[in-house]
C-alpha cells in the first residue's frame, strides 16, 4: 500500500494517478509492493532528519529510509517540496516533473539503484527518465 502525508501546505492534486504509477514502476523493476508512506514536508523538517538519522547537515530534496524485505518493497520517503521546488528552477524543468522524478527516485533506491558514484548516478537519471515517460504514456 502507497499513502501519501503532508507535514506542509503542499498536497498532491494527483494521489490516485501518482499512486499507480508507483505500482507500476515497482512491477517494472520485478518487485512487489509492501508499505511505502510518502511524506511531503519543508527543508527544516528534512534538515532535522538527515541531521539525527544520517548525521549531514546539509538541505537535501530527499530522504528514503528502506525497510524491504526481499523483493517486497517497504519503507518512508520524506520529500522536501521547497527543495523540489528550487530544484526545478535550476534544472529548467516543471515542478510537476521535478516532483515525479523525485518520487520516482526514492523507490528506485528501494529497487537496488544507486547515486554515490558517476556511473550510478547516471544509471540512476535515465531510470528516472524512463519511469517518468512511463507516467505521461499513461496520463
Amino acid at each position: 500500500m502507497i499513502s501519501f502525508n503532508y507535514e506542509t501546505d503542499f498536497e498532491l492534486t494527483n494521489e490516485s494517478a501518482i499512486e499507480s504509477w508507483i505500482g507500476r514502476i515497482i512491477a517494472s523493476e520485478k518487485k512487489s509492493e509492501g508499505e511505502i508512506s510518502y511524506v511531503f514536508c519543508d527543508d527544516e523538517y528534512l534538515l532535522e532528519l538527515n541531521q539525527q538519522y544520517l548525521q549531514h547537515d546539509t538541505l537535501t530534496d530527499i530522504i528514503s529510509f528502506d525497510y524491504s524485505l526481499g523483493n517486497e518493497l517497504n519503507g518512508d520517503i520524506f520529500i522536501s517540496v521547497e527543495r523540489v521546488r528550487e530544484n526545478a528552477e535550476i534544472y529548467n524543468q516543471s515542478f510537476e516533473n521535478e516532483m515525479l522524478r523525485v518520487i520516482s527516485h526514492g523507490v528506485l533506491h528501494y529497487c537496488g539503484y544507486k547515486d554515490k558514484s558517476e556511473a550510478d548516478e547516471q544509471l540512476m537519471r535515465q531510470k528516472e527518465n524512463e519511469k517518468i515517460a512511463m507516467f505521461h504514456v499513461e496520463h
